[in-house]
């Protein structure tokens, strides 16, 4: 018989901002092909509810409070977890934010900082902590970001938003390229628009828009992020690295 493909049995995740939306889903897929799966989130409640969401799939899974903004929040929440777990194999940077919204010319440097802070640097620190890791084990690893097509496309009021979101596509090509040889990995998923609790306050007229440029002609949905996860996760993906892969159903590359 022919070994089972995507197999995560014995594999440890971290899925960061994993307590809700895009994370919570991924964090989902990864843990029904068999992955011990930790998420961090800032939100002890809505921690507590994906946490029981995770372990009615039958999986091994932990919940960490963590704001991945707070360095020393971070470093603390990647020593938890490797307490609780042993080890770490896979590591998903998705916190995130939309960031400050609003005119470019009227934005501060604060409020640059604050989205960059949010979008880039966390994930900085939360990649840092993971290479080092892996270096010092002397084991594989692959690193995942969640980007945007945004980083892609304009979208008005959110320049910082869309800078970020490019700034960490860019940044797994750099890992890629350094670590490559160490056996780490790093790519990014650019989602386009998926069906959240968050995303379905958008005008309706956007969602329309949406659905006219997808060649399904449908929204994505949540249940779409859980398979990516997994199979960046997978041993099945050792040869792709620096890529940033797009979940878009074909939107960025319809013309009108």
């Amino acid at each position: 018989m022919s070994r089972q493909i995507f197999d995560l049995s014995g594999h440890v995740a971290v899925v960061t901002g994993g307590n809700a939306g895009l994370g919570l889903a991924m964090a989902k897929g990864l843990a029904k092909a068999g992955a011990k799966v930790a998420i961090w989130g800032r939100n002890a409640e809505k921690n507590a509810k994906a946490l029981a969401e995770l372990e009615a799939l039958g999986g091994d899974v932990a919940a960490f409070a963590c704001d991945v903004t707070d360095d020393a929040g971070s470093e603390k929440a990647f020593a938890d977890t490797l307490a609780r777990f042993g080890s770490i194999d896979s590591f998903f940077a998705n916190a995130g934010g939309s960031g400050v919204r609003g005119p470019f010319h009227q934005q501060s440097r604060a409020d640059w900082q604050s989205t960059t802070d949010l979008n880039v640097q966390s994930v900085i620190t939360s990649f840092q902590l993971a290479i080092r890791h892996w270096l010092e084990a002397k084991k594989p690893g692959s690193l995942v970001v969640t980007s945007s097509i945004a980083g892609m496309m304009g979208i008005p009021m959110a320049s910082g938003y869309s800078t970020t979101k490019a700034a960490v596509a860019g940044l797994v090509r750099g890992l890629a390229i350094e670590y490559g040889r160490a056996g780490i990995r790093a790519n990014a998923i650019l989602p386009g628009f998926i069906e959240t609790e968050m995303s379905l306050d958008t005008p309706k007229a956007f969602q329309d828009g949406v659905r006219r440029r997808a060649a399904s002609g449908e929204i994505g949905q949540l249940e779409d992020m859980e398979g990516i996860a997994v199979y960046l996760a997978a041993k099945e993906s050792r040869f792709m690295t620096g890529q940033c892969l797009v979940l878009d159903g074909g939107h960025t590359i319809f013309p009108l």
